[in-house]
């Protein structure tokens, strides 16, 4: 090739061998914005937009582990201007990652555990809460296996589905389905149990499922979960870097994107492409973060990406909405 044929093969992602690199989007931030810092400690986030309204939840506490712990639910028209909805308290727990969905029948459903405060029969108990108008909420609803944290709720085909993780003695992961949002049977029982697998996320496209599984043994290096309906056979892919507090989203390009904490060099929130085939994780832009941080929501609004998220890199963990361009 001639050297003005190979700047713009490059330009355009073509080796000289002829073939054809895919490259990921640019991101750019756009804005980043502190929405919520009335607590000593604010995190473990999520965010979701319905009704021309945005709602962010989360859990509030004198720190990252406090007897104290409750869901905190905010609201905004714009984005910009947040004003509290509800608060979700508990005598005898500490409530934590919260979680927000729609169900099928258009009601809100909020997700969380609670780590009881005498464990000496159990230590955790899942738990969901539903309401109509995102103010006033239902009573608790104990879903799952006790002693197993169901992390986050995901609806296909109205059903709902998730992974929870053992909080015990057994250091596994289960996939749970349910049609009405309370009861929880695993459908996977042993869904995988090597490194200490906990947080996740799901990502449904048609037929075929993806998670993106946290492990925090040895190894601790993040996996890739690829399974075709019903899901009950899962291939794991080892995607060789450390990674806490997974959320993803399918982007309009068909792109898979990932909010997750990073631990290399410096302590990070981060988004990242995900390529859904073998699993690689390609960090785009690291969001203003630090410290104590991560546990992202994120929704495509307005051809941009809003990502809800918490971190104390300005002294105090607060929580921030960032707003992201594809370019």
């Amino acid at each position: 090739m001639s050297r003005i044929v190979l700047l713009l093969a490059g330009a355009i992602g073509i080796l000289p061998s002829g073939i054809i690199v895919a490259k990921e989007p640019t991101l750019k931030l756009v804005s980043v914005n502190k929405i919520w810092d009335a607590a000593p400690h604010n995190a473990f986030t999520d965010l979701i937009r319905d009704s021309d309204r945005w709602y962010c939840v989360f859990r509030e506490g004198k720190g990252h582990v406090s007897p104290d712990g409750a869901l905190r639910v905010i609201t905004s028209a714009d984005g910009k201007s947040w004003e509290s909805a509800a608060l979700i308290r508990s005598p005898n727990s500490d409530l934590r990652d919260a979680k927000i969905t729609r169900t099928p029948t258009g009601e809100w459903m909020l997700s969380g555990a609670e780590a009881f405060h005498d464990r000496s029969k159990h230590s955790h108990q899942s738990l969901v809460w539903f309401s109509k108008d995102g103010k006033t909420w239902s009573e608790k609803h104990a879903i799952g296996d006790i002693d197993f944290w169901l992390w986050r709720t995901t609806w296909h085909r109205k059903v709902a589905y998730s992974v929870g993780y053992g909080c015990g003695r057994e250091r596994l992961v289960r996939l749970y389905a349910s049609k009405d949002g309370k009861a929880f049977e695993p459908i996977v029982p042993r869904l995988f149990d090597k490194g200490y697998p906990n947080e996740s996320a799901l990502l449904f496209d048609s037929d075929t499922a993806y998670c993106l599984l946290r492990r925090d043994g040895n190894p601790s290096s993040g996996l890739w979960g690829i399974s075709q309906a019903p899901f009950t056979e899962w291939k794991w892919l080892d995607m060789g870097v450390k990674i806490g507090g997974p959320q993803m989203i399918r982007l309009p390009n068909g792109k898979i994107l990932a909010a997750v904490r990073l631990y290399d060099r410096k302590v990070r929130t981060a988004l990242a492409w995900i390529d859904p085939t073998t699993g690689k994780l390609t960090e785009a832009l690291a969001l203003p973060s630090g410290g104590d941080t991560s546990y992202a929501g994120m929704v495509w609004h307005d051809n941009q990406i809003w990502v809800s998220y918490y971190s104390s890199h300005e002294g105090k963990t607060n929580i921030y909405l960032a707003v992201v361009a594809v370019e």
